[in-house]
């Protein structure tokens, strides 16, 4: 899996604590390898987020991400729970 970074993403992403940002890493590499694993409770999303998709980072952060074509995602935010969905 190719993965785009973008630029929201990006300036949230450096905002978060160091600890978060290695768990992140850990999972997007999953995510490169395998984006199906069960580790990722990877789902689609509903509401303001039709089409898109979200995978865990940890029990609270979550990314949430669109498929462009196959074997390509456009990573679009990363935030707690709460923060993506209230």
């Amino acid at each position: 899996m190719e993965i785009i970074y973008s630029k929201y993403f990006v300036k949230k992403y450096k905002k978060l604590p160091v600890s978060i940002q290695m768990k992140f890493k850990e999972r997007r590499n999953i995510f490169m390898e395998d984006h199906h694993s069960s580790i990722l409770n990877v789902h689609g999303l509903r509401g303001a987020y039709t089409g898109k998709y979200s995978f865990n980072v940890t029990a609270d952060y979550r990314v949430i991400f669109a498929y462009e074509s196959d074997g390509v995602a456009t990573l679009i935010d990363i935030d707690t729970h709460s923060n993506l969905y209230s």
